[in-house]
């Protein structure tokens, strides 16, 4: 299939050092809004992966639908911000000039897969998605913009940076397994993946992450 337009990307953008780095602050972050295992609309099948949310936004999935929300489906409260590596990181690979409001957490455990679906909930396509993996390799699809196009695969490592932008930013995506025991960085195995997006158009007036934190990002 021919190069899709917007698709980037970056081996080895975390090295292991900030990798550890960002898995304490993660864990923080796990303790103030706990993984939750979401639900497919109307069928309320499980998905595969548990996931939490940081940042202004929060995506959740359950019976009455796909929302962005400003608080934990389980506990009510806020999300926690996102921390500055992941603010840093935007930074350096969105190229868009307004911060992200969400920032998705997925755990996937040795048997977990995301089946092949678009990320359109939000409102502003003209921001990218970025993409970090912490963990296990996966085996990452994608394809084009219609769910019956030929689609290639790659692997993920710990520390890799995916960005969807411009064309490939509605392009049908997902991860079709994880190589357990392919990386030494989460004490239990799985895979952590941190995706970044902008939920609103910034002229929306919707909650952006704080300047201080942009400002913090080294």
């Amino acid at each position: 299939m021919a190069e899709l337009a917007g698709l980037k990307i970056v081996p080895g953008y975390l090295a292991r050092p900030q990798q550890e780095a960002l898995l304490e602050e993660l864990r923080d972050l796990v303790r103030a809004a706990p993984f939750f295992t979401p639900v497919m609309p109307r069928t309320g099948r499980p998905f595969s992966v548990r996931m939490t949310n940081c940042g202004p936004l929060g995506w959740v999935s359950d019976i009455s639908g796909y929302r962005y929300q400003p608080a934990h489906p389980a506990t009510g409260k806020p999300w926690p911000p996102m921390p500055a590596t992941l603010l840093s990181a935007w930074q350096e690979l969105a190229g868009y000039p307004h911060p992200p409001q969400a920032c998705l957490v997925n755990y996937y455990a040795a048997g977990a897969r995301m089946g092949l679906h678009q990320d359109r909930d939000e409102e502003d396509f003209a921001a990218p998605v970025l993409s970090l993996s912490l963990g296990d390799e996966a085996l990452f699809r994608i394809g084009g913009t219609s769910r019956r196009g030929p689609t290639r695969s790659f692997r993920l490592a710990s520390g890799d940076a995916l960005v969807l932008g411009g064309e490939a930013r509605l392009a049908y995506h997902g991860v079709d397994r994880i190589l357990a025991g392919s990386s030494s960085l989460l004490s239990d195995g799985g895979r952590i993946n941190l995706t970044l997006r902008r939920v609103t158009p910034p002229s929306e007036g919707a909650p952006d992450e704080p300047e201080t934190e942009m400002s913090r990002a080294p």
